[in-house]
């Protein structure tokens, strides 16, 4: 469990970051940070895992005030994938990358071969083993740098802006590996722009703006109320934008992923035959 009790962060140029933050995420939620760039996303998740501290109020995680120990231990607990892979990654091959944190966790040297195995597989990365991450696109790194946070199996999982570089195969792969997870127990947050994904993976929303959260709900919620997104500076997904409209002519109104989409359509369509 992650609990925030009216955190404040301020930058040392004098930027406000966060302003009285009050969260509480459970183990086993699935949840998506979503707002206007310089909202405060990216600095909410980096007080998750000890990165930064609080400049007033403080964060506990599984009961453990974050400035009470070390970014390392909080590390092994707390996995975190930044958005810019180039921030993350340093090693001179991929292996070497995903061992990397393995072995300073203390893994023994026939887990840490069965799991940089595993994360290479799952990932779709095992051609690039001994390449260096450096000479993959933007995408790829991205990959390399979520293998290398998932191989020490933490127990909650923040990925930062994860589809950006991806196309709509490795999208679509990623989102049935998050809903995989997260039905295996973890606790999954991602900060994230991309509408489309979110509402095909339907997690509980936080809305940012300003440093503040201005709303928390499910995303069929969240997701089609229009002034509230305003709000945000976030866009309504094109499916509910065009059920919406549709709703006129009897169709849901609240309609947010595709798949469900297809579904009342084909179900519209037979009682049409």
């Amino acid at each position: 469990m992650i609990v925030m009790e009216n955190v404040y962060f301020t930058y040392p140029n004098g930027v406000e970051a966060l302003r009285g933050i009050d969260l509480k995420i459970e183990d086993g939620e699935f949840i998506a940070i979503m707002g206007q760039n310089g909202a405060g996303k990216t600095t909410l998740v980096k007080h998750m895992n000890g990165l930064l501290k609080p400049t007033r109020g403080r964060v506990l995680v599984d009961g453990v005030e974050t400035t009470k120990v070390s970014v390392a231990k909080l590390a092994r607990k707390v996995g975190l994938v930044f958005q810019n892979p180039d921030h993350q990654l340093f090693s001179e091959t991929v292996e070497d990358e995903i061992r990397f944190a393995l072995k300073n966790f203390g893994f023994d040297e026939e887990t840490i071969k069965k799991r940089v195995d595993w994360a290479l597989n799952l990932l779709d990365l095992e051609r690039y083993r001994n390449v260096s991450p450096f000479m993959l696109s933007g995408g790829e790194r991205k990959r390399v740098a979520l293998a290398s946070v998932l191989a020490w199996d933490p127990s909650i999982i923040i990925l930062d802006e994860p589809t950006i570089g991806q196309d709509y195969r490795q999208k679509e792969r990623l989102r049935q590996f998050i809903m995989q997870l997260n039905q295996q127990g973890k606790t999954i947050i991602i900060v994230t722009h991309d509408v489309e994904f979110v509402a095909e993976c339907s997690p509980k929303i936080l809305l940012m703006r300003e440093g503040k959260i201005i709303a928390e709900g499910e995303a069929r919620e969240i997701l089609t109320d229009e002034p509230l997104l305003y709000q945000a500076s976030i866009s309504m997904p094109e499916i509910a934008k065009i059920f919406k409209n549709l709703s006129a002519f009897g169709l849901p109104s609240k309609v947010i992923d595709v798949y469900e989409a297809a579904n009342i359509l084909y179900e519209r369509l037979g009682d049409a035959r």
